[in-house]
């Protein structure tokens, strides 16, 4: 389910034009259609993620793009220029459409030095010797790698494999920047680091980027907007923090985050009332929406609830709602952060804590659910 485009205040003059637009397009393996008439478009300047699970039609987007494949319908537009349309029988060859792609593999040619695979698309465009050297240089410097630019590729690490892949994209001074999962090869300290130079490097150079990842946490921390996919449709586009405060289904809810999910039947209210969702007897005030969201087919509603949003408290306030007594089942101590599983009179809860201020194991609590952040989604 698509939603209006919303762009982070610091790309808002940047939205007045689209600077890569995808109109319905539609690709398809053989008789398998993988990606269903998405429509969306990319800022001048905006790092926009494509996040989902693997299968969801976000690389063969990626790869539409980039002219790798060839959709079955729709429009491309890249800097106003169309480079695909089924219905006007255009398609641009990839290496006409002026942008740069930095693959999962990091595709380093092993037989060249670090010098010489970043100087490879400059040679490819035509660029006068003396400019490939200087621009190969700075883009190796861009990225910490001048001192190893006569070393051979094979010798490098994965993390610097990477840096010499984004200082290749850079150098060909693209129109925009695709990347398809990049990060998914390194360990967990070096993906955290590569993530926010990469995010630096978007800022500095202020280009159009389309990233393609399955970890919402890289989306959450590198993105100006968030596209989750699923089934080859858009089920919610936005801002990071939009996406995961307001998630408008229970499949984006369980995507992004850590959330939980609690069914119950909506209790009849008047026009300007707090939805009210019964969950086994117990009364639970809700976020307002416009309108309610799709329910099951017994009718029954979902809402989500994020772990981080929950509160534990020593003491009862009676007088806040959603407030109910609890008990602490078990603890979990992950690090810098704690989670809680927690029995209420609505059934079990997920809650997260820091290590600061700890409750044991089968103590009485008290579980305090803002009502802003009960939020009811669609059913699946």
């Amino acid at each position: 389910m698509a939603t209006e485009i919303k762009l982070a205040s610091g790309n808002a003059a940047a939205a007045a034009r689209p600077f890569i637009e995808v109109k319905g397009l539609t690709a398809a393996y053989d008789s398998k259609i993988v990606v269903r008439e998405v429509s969306f478009s990319v800022a001048a300047g905006e790092h926009l993620s494509l996040l989902g699970p693997s299968g969801c039609g976000k690389s063969t987007t990626l790869r539409c793009i980039a002219g790798l494949e060839t959709p079955v319908e729709g429009e491309i537009v890249i800097d106003s220029e169309v480079v695909f349309s089924s219905h006007r029988r255009i398609n641009v060859p990839t290496e006409k459409r002026k942008l740069s792609m930095v693959f999962q593999s990091y595709a380093i040619w092993p037989h060249m030095t670090v010098f010489e695979n970043v100087a490879y698309g400059l040679r490819t465009q035509g660029v006068r010797e003396d400019e490939v050297r200087s621009e190969a240089l700075r883009a190796l410097q861009m990225v910490g790698m001048v001192e190893l630019a006569q070393s051979s590729a094979t010798a490098l690490s994965g993390g610097q494999q990477q840096r010499v892949a984004l200082a290749r994209s850079y150098a060909c001074r693209p129109k925009a920047i695709l990347l398809d999962e990049p990060l998914s090869n390194l360990d967990a300290r070096l993906r955290s680091r590569m993530r926010e130079e990469m995010r630096d490097l978007q800022h500095q150079f202020r280009l159009s980027t389309i990233y393609v990842t399955h970890d919402q946490e890289e989306a959450m921390a590198m993105s100006d907007r968030v596209i989750v996919m699923r089934d080859g449709r858009i089920e919610q586009e936005g801002p990071p923090l939009e996406i995961y405060d307001h998630p408008q289904s229970r499949f984006v809810a369980d995507f992004i985050g850590a959330a939980n999910i609690v069914s119950g039947h909506v209790r009849p209210h008047g026009a300007g009332q707090p939805v009210i969702l019964d969950v086994e007897g117990t009364a639970i005030e809700c976020a307002p929406r416009a309108a309610l969201p799709r329910a099951h087919a017994d009718g029954s509603h979902m809402l989500a609830i994020r772990a981080v949003y929950a509160e534990l408290r020593r003491d009862a306030v009676p007088e806040l709602a959603n407030h109910w007594p609890a008990t602490i089942e078990r603890r979990i101590l992950l690090g810098d952060l704690v989670t809680y599983a927690v029995r209420w009179p609505g059934g079990n809860l997920r809650v997260h804590g820091f290590p600061n201020d700890l409750f044991e194991e089968g103590s009485r609590v008290h579980l305090h659910v803002p009502s802003v952040r009960a939020i009811l989604v669609d059913a699946d």
